[in-house]
């Protein structure tokens, strides 16, 4: 898988916020098909920074009910925390 198919987008969250001040570690949707190297492959590609370690986290699709009665479906995704070296950094969103 080529390395621009594999970032999808960088994951804002307060849990994603909190990580990335006390470990130095940001929070991406990944590919569903993506592996662990293959993230950090991408990541080392695209913001030139060292990796040390990449966890990964799937999430399944589910029923949406309301009331009882099945109204939908949520999509399910893969997310992966991705831990800096000391002294790399990524600014996606710092002077905004």
């Amino acid at each position: 898988m080529d390395y621009t198919q594999v970032l999808l987008k960088p994951l804002i969250s307060e849990k994603a916020t909190t990580a990335k001040e006390e470990c130095n570690s940001v929070a991406f949707y990944v590919h569903p098909s993506a592996n662990k190297i293959e993230i950090k492959k991408a990541v080392e590609k695209v913001f030139d920074v060292s990796v040390e370690a990449v966890n990964i986290v799937n999430r399944k699709s589910r029923d949406r009910k309301r009331f009882g009665r099945l109204v939908g479906r949520i999509a399910g995704h893969k997310k992966a925390y991705v831990r800096l070296a000391p002294g790399s950094k990524i600014d996606l969103f710092e002077g905004v």
